[in-house]
């Protein structure tokens, strides 16, 4: 009997990087919770999962620059991209009221987008936690009677709890986006609709970073993010990642790639991949 492929996240069963899993990757899978994006990505350059979920970017704190640092340390090439909606809800065991609740647990992330929910309790305690859904299995497994927790309509369901309070957060905006991660890269059709992601550093002189973008400017490659990152061991350098649409495969792609590997001390793709509404 062919084995399902070994999924990897970060979190508990329940956490939103479940929800993305199960966007992402089509075929019959077993999904292997990890505690740390660092041991996600050990675990999948280590071959102990086939392939990995990582939240790159969420439309109300901005970059996981974690995940960024970690794109650039391993070769772990992105396959596809998606988005999920991050609904939180005020979950807590069975048999425990609002009135009840002296703490609430759940990650920083998650505490901040629920702040004028909580402004409304300010006797409650916020606690931090390193997971959402991480929070409920940890409320549940004590059988704590005065904690509720801050996570997804799955993880209530996962763990057995219920929904004190649904759609708590201050922005019903609030969208996550995720990658899938592998160790090889799939070819798409050079003329497809995809989307590319490199990362590459400039030379410290003046006009450098413009004469990068120039690169995509000139042959209208339309970029859709730009981001700059610290260099290691090189104080008030940048590394910068930037995404357009298109494929490297295709000729502008490739002569714009080619323009920039001139101007620049290096460039890397770090996947070229197709996105799952």
């Amino acid at each position: 009997m062919k084995r399902r492929v070994r999924v990897g996240f970060q979190g508990e069963h329940g956490a939103f990087h479940e929800q993305a899993a199960r966007k992402l990757v089509a075929q019959p899978f077993e999904l292997v919770p990890l505690p740390t994006f660092p041991a996600l990505f050990r675990a999948l350059a280590g071959r102990k999962i086939d392939y990995a979920v990582a939240a790159i970017e969420n439309t109300l704190a901005g970059s996981i620059h974690e995940n960024y640092d970690l794109l650039l340390k391993h070769r772990l090439p992105i396959l596809k991209e998606t988005s999920v909606r991050i609904v939180h809800n005020l979950i807590a065991p069975k048999g425990v009221s609002l009135r009840s609740v002296r703490k609430v647990y759940s990650m920083p992330i998650a505490h901040r987008q629920c702040a004028r929910f909580l402004e409304r309790h300010r006797s409650w305690e916020v606690v931090p936690y390193y997971d959402t859904a991480g929070s409920v299995k940890m409320i549940m497994e004590q059988k704590l009677t005065d904690a509720a927790a801050i996570a997804s309509k799955v993880a209530a369901e996962r763990y057995g709890a219920r929904i004190l309070a649904a759609d708590i957060g201050d922005d019903k905006e609030n969208y996550t986006r995720f990658f899938l991660l592998g160790r090889r890269a799939v070819k798409l059709p050079a003329s497809g609709s995809t989307k590319t992601s490199i990362v590459f550093a400039t030379r410290n002189v003046p006009g450098a970073l413009f004469r990068c973008l120039s690169a995509f400017a000139l042959r209208d490659i339309n970029l859709t993010k730009i981001e700059s990152r610290p260099l290691r061991g090189r104080p008030f350098e940048y590394l910068f990642y930037l995404d357009f649409l298109g494929n490297p495969a295709s000729a502008v792609a490739r002569n714009a790639l080619k323009n920039l590997g001139e101007i620049t001390e290096f460039v890397r793709v770090l996947g070229c991949y197709s996105r799952i509404p």
